[in-house]
């Protein structure tokens, strides 16, 4: 194993909270913070910190709506934040890979 392969790791995302954010989000066009937080048994804070650090870096966009007289939150990846998701897995995939042999 190299040091280079897990350098590769985007940091900003390479956090389980925020890698299962970004996970499910590049798996739907869009999310519901509610349905966010539910599938990954956050508190609302924890959800509201990671969704903040992944939107300063530009990898997801929030949108806030009215839907039958209730506020929505819906979450979406950014172009960028696709791109650096797939450039995450294709990091962890060359981190996993080279440590095959133990």
């Amino acid at each position: 194993m190299t040091p280079d392969v897990f350098q590769d790791l985007d940091r900003t995302i390479h956090e389980k909270g925020r890698m299962g954010i970004m996970a499910m989000l590049a798996a739907s066009p869009e999310i519901s913070f509610t349905d966010l937080r539910t599938a990954l048994a956050m508190t609302d804070g924890n959800l509201t910190t990671h969704l903040r650090t992944l939107q300063e870096a530009g990898y997801v966009t929030l949108e806030k709506s009215v839907r039958n007289r209730r506020s929505l939150t819906s979450c979406q990846l950014t172009p960028v934040g696709r791109n650096a998701f797939r450039e995450y897995v294709a990091a962890l995939e060359r981190f996993v890979a080279s440590n095959r042999n133990i």
